[in-house]
């Protein structure tokens, strides 16, 4: 099998098992997910182990048919959705979506062809990575989302189910993201970008509720404002004569007008991975169905966003622009880590939590040197492991005890005992070592040496990152009574997906060092063979900061056994009712004191958020003020030297 029909099946086929689904019958929409899912899986593995294809001369006719096909689509699409603008009756949507078709026609039809003979699509090791994530953890999500929707719509008490149509946009969703990644023409990476921007419109919009509807729409809005940014990029590359090729613009360097174009398509990126002042399109999307927020935050939509930013960063590595593309993902990664603090909703700390963390990557991008861009690199993969795997966990939760509400979950332990135990891995994987996630937290820090408050912006985000993650763990291991624990009944379906990402997590941090070498370091080196770095910055080393990973996964597993060994030793004398200055009792499972005229007062512990301190109503609009003061010197710097 040869990479093209790889390629083309790891884009075509998902979106032809959309179709299917769009059969309403259960057993058949089970069969063609499943079945979708494991030849995507097998396909993606096929293509990792191809390796990275060489681009050849192009394909002459056969090119010249695709990019037209893609044409007609792309303004097929726009049109679509100036119709939904236009039956929504959403101004901004409307002006947004004319906004690209003009640029967009005359990119196509009245500033000629590009002269590159590159191939529209292509495969480097990152692209071959981003591929993996779609493909296999993407089809968990969609797996997964089998008997979540089965439920979820019993507790709609639908008369009708809307299932086919769910399936079908997530399953478009992942044709689309494979096609994205493996773009190498500008002009077909924009037609996969708005095919996702009409995918999360319409899947954040599933439950058709109000709110559903109101966060939806500003999810479209929001996005199309990337789109615009990004087709206004491909205007200035057309002007300027440069080639719409990402091969072709990273050989080309750093030649004059291209910092406005890579300024307007990290602008796209900007809003498409909710970096502020754009995170409410995306806190917004927790309104959805979990495993829509699942897909959008680990294997799909935000990760286009940083994956654009990271991919095109040797073009502006070593560049005032790129100090502050740095600057704007850090003071993302510290803003949203502190609102995440003041959460008690599970879905939007794992949110703020994602928004961070693609700041994050963000600042590696900015930062651009061969450390930097790596750490950007592994964060992809380990975040991306950690959300799905989180965000399906908060799922099941949800539906087994009623609320997303973290103090609901306090003495989780007890009631879903295998569940917990899986969300208590996914948490650690993200805050402690010798996990991959902290791991590449560390590089970047060292990779930010010379920008000074940026680590400083980093290092306190990551502490406060500790405190949540460390307090939820917290709470679902506690318990202020004892009980008995149960035997926890869960279908494969769910089960399945979390215990082979929860066990992906675990492996791909032990194996740390040859996940470095394997997916990261071949991209390190393309960049060192075509010139973006010297040799003198450090060399190509195969440098996982300064941990020394085996000795603490030994640490960690002691740890473990003795706290297991400990919890097991706890016997019913620890446990007691609280004293409230009255006398203890209970009301069925309510737990109290008798308090004025002999009543009943319940008992309630509770962690202090800090609402009124570092909540949302009192920071988001003087972030948004900061961010979009950020973005307007970063846009005005290039303006001015372009």
């Amino acid at each position: 099998m040869n990479w093209q029909t790889l390629v083309g099946t790891s884009i075509v086929l998902p979106m032809l098992a959309g179709v299917l689904t769009l059969l309403n019958m259960a057993a058949w929409r089970k069969l063609v997910v499943i079945a979708s899912g494991v030849i995507l899986t097998v396909v993606s593995l096929f293509m990792y182990a191809h390796g990275p294809f060489t681009l050849e001369p192009g394909l002459g006719q056969t090119n010249f048919k695709l990019d037209s096909l893609i044409a007609v689509l792309d303004f097929a699409l726009l049109f679509f959705i100036l119709f939904l603008g236009f039956k929504l009756k959403n101004k901004k949507i409307i002006i947004l979506t004319i906004l690209q078709i003009v640029p967009l026609a005359i990119v196509e039809f009245f500033h000629g062809e590009s002269q590159s003979l590159a191939e529209p699509l292509f495969a480097d090791q990152f692209s071959l990575m981003m591929v993996l994530i779609v493909s296999i953890i993407g089809s968990l999500i969609c797996i997964y989302a089998l008997e979540y929707m089965r439920i979820h719509e019993e507790h709609l008490h639908l008369e009708k189910s809307r299932q086919g149509r769910f399936f079908f946009f997530l399953l478009v969703f992942l044709g689309a993201m494979n096609g994205l990644v493996l773009s190498n023409n500008l002009l077909w990476m924009y037609f996969f970008w708005e095919v996702t921007t009409l995918c999360s419109f319409m899947l954040i919009g599933h439950d058709d509720t109000e709110v559903a509807r109101e966060n939806s729409q500003r999810a479209l809005w929001m996005n199309l404002l990337g789109g615009v940014a990004f087709i206004f990029a491909l205007l200035v590359l057309r002007f300027k004569g440069l080639p719409l090729e990402i091969t072709s613009l990273l050989s080309g360097g750093k030649v004059a007008g291209i910092l406005l174009a890579m300024a307007l398509l990290c602008v796209a990126g900007f809003t498409k991975s909710a970096q502020v002042p754009f995170q409410s399109w995306l806190t917004g999307a927790m309104v959805a169905p979990t495993p829509v927020s699942a897909l959008l935050h680990s294997s799909t939509m935000v990760n286009a966003g940083v994956y654009l930013i990271l991919r095109m960063a040797p073009i502006y590595q070593d560049t005032l622009f790129g100090s502050y593309v740095a600057f704007f993902g850090a003071f993302t990664f510290i803003a949203t880590s502190t609102l995440a603090l003041s959460q008690k909703n599970g879905k939007k700390i794992l949110a703020y939590s994602t928004i961070g963390n693609l700041g994050m990557i963000v600042a590696c991008a900015g930062i651009g040197t061969p450390a930097a861009i790596s750490a950007g690199i592994l964060l992809i993969l380990f975040h991306a492991l950690a959300k799905g795997l989180l965000f399906m966990c908060v799922g099941t939760i949800e539906q087994k005890i009623g609320s997303r509400n973290i103090e609901d979950m306090r003495g989780l332990y007890a009631k879903m005992p295998k569940t917990t135990l899986i969300t208590l891995l996914g948490m650690v994987t993200m805050f402690l070592p010798p996990f991959g996630a902290l791991l590449s937290k560390w590089m970047v820090l060292e990779a930010a040496a010379r920008e000074p408050l940026v680590v400083v912006m980093l290092a306190l985000g990551s502490a406060f990152t500790v405190v949540f993650w460390a307090r939820w763990a917290g709470l679902i291991l506690s318990s202020t009574v004892e009980t008995e624990r149960v035997v926890e009944d869960q279908s494969i379906l769910v089960r399945l997906p979390l215990l082979i990402l929860v066990c992906a997590g675990v492996v791909f941090s032990f194996l740390v060092g040859k996940t470095y070498s394997a997916m990261v370091l071949p991209v390190i080196k393309t960049y060192y063979e075509k010139g973006f770095y010297l040799l003198s910055q450090g060399g190509v080393v195969n440098d996982i900061g300064a941990f020394s990973v085996y000795p603490l996964f030994f640490i960690f597993v002691i740890g473990l056994i003795y706290a297991l060994r400990a919890s097991k030793r706890v016997g019913a004398r620890a446990y007691a009712l609280p004293y409230m200055a009255g006398i203890g009792c209970s009301e069925g499972e309510k737990y109290g004191f008798k308090g004025p005229m002999n009543s009943f007062v319940s008992f309630c512990a509770a962690n202090f958020y800090l609402n009124d301190y570092i909540g949302e109503k009192k920071l988001v609009t003087a972030i948004n003020i900061v961010a979009i003061g950020i973005l307007v010197v970063i846009m005005a710097g290039v303006f001015y030297s372009a």
